[in-house]
C-alpha cells in the first residue's frame, strides 16, 4: 500500500436550501484534523516559505475546496485525498484550435508517455478541455471523480474516452513501468466552451489507488456515506 494519503481536495455541490451549509468550511477543515490524527493520514501540507509541515494536513487554502452553488437541499461532498506523485505528472497545454481533437488526443498520450512508471500505473487521466488555463485542470481533476467504467453522457466525448484508453494501453509502459498490456484504469473527460483563440487542455494523472469518497447531507441533517 502507498503511505501517500496525499493533498485532501474536496469538490462540494452545495444545495443553497440546506441549513448545514453556514460554516460547513470550518468543519470540512476540521474533519480533515480529525482523520490525520484517527485514521491516520501522513501530514502533507508544507509551508512554501519555511518548510514546516503543519502536521495536521491543513495550511494557507489547504485543505482544497471547491465549491459548486446548486439548486435543491441537498449537500454533496467529494473527497479526493490527491497523492503528490501522481499529481506531479499533470500538465496543461494551451493548443491551437487548429489542432483540434487529434491534437487534443496527442498531448494527452504524451503527457502520459512522460509520466513513465512515476505515477505509478495503472493509472486513471482525468482530462479537462476548455474552458481557460485554470478551469480545464479543475475540470480534469473532477472528472476523476466519475466512476471507473462510466462513460460520459455526450456519445463523441465517451468514445474519445474509449479511443485514448486505448492508445495509452498499447504504450506498453505497464504496471509501476514494469511494461505490459494496462497502463491506464480508465480515461475521464470533461469539457467546456472555450474562446475562439484558445484550446486549454489539462491532464491529470490518478495513481492506481485512486481514493475517495463521497458524503451526502440532507436538509434533516441525515448523512449518507460511500465510495
Amino acid at each position: 500500500m502507498c503511505q501517500d494519503t496525499g493533498t485532501i481536495t474536496f469538490f462540494v455541490e452545495a444545495g443553497v436550501e440546506n441549513p448545514y451549509l453556514k460554516g460547513l468550511k470550518e468543519k470540512l477543515i476540521n474533519a480533515t484534523k480529525r482523520a490525520t490524527v484517527e485514521i491516520p493520514l501522513r501530514p502533507n501540507a508544507v509551508d512554501l516559505l519555511t518548510n514546516k509541515n503543519s502536521g495536521d494536513n491543513t495550511g494557507r487554502f489547504v485543505p482544497i475546496i471547491h465549491w459548486e452553488l446548486v439548486e435543491g437541499d441537498k449537500i454533496k461532498i467529494y473527497v479526493l485525498p490527491k497523492g503528490g506523485g501522481s499529481e506531479n505528472c499533470s500538465a496543461l497545454a494551451m493548443l491551437n484550435p487548429s489542432e483540434g481533437i487529434e491534437g487534443v488526443k496527442r498531448f494527452i498520450v504524451k503527457t502520459v508517455v512522460e509520466g513513465g512508471g512515476k505515477p505509478c500505473p495503472p493509472i486513471i487521466v482525468g482530462v479537462g478541455i476548455g474552458g481557460g488555463a485554470d478551469f480545464a485542470l479543475k475540470l480534469a481533476k473532477k472528472a476523476l471523480l466519475r466512476a471507473l467504467g462510466v462513460r460520459h453522457e455526450k456519445e463523441e466525448i465517451a468514445k474519445l474516452e474509449e479511443e485514448i484508453l486505448e492508445e495509452i494501453n498499447a504504450l506498453g509502459i505497464g504496471p509501476m513501468g514494469l511494461g505490459g498490456k494496462t497502463t491506464a484504469l480508465d480515461v475521464k473527460i470533461e469539457y467546456a466552451h472555450r474562446h475562439p483563440a484558445s484550446l486549454p487542455v489539462g491532464v491529470i494523472i490518478q495513481c492506481w489507488a485512486n481514493r475517495k469518497a463521497i458524503v451526502e447531507i440532507e436538509r434533516d441533517g441525515k448523512v449518507k456515506v460511500y465510495q
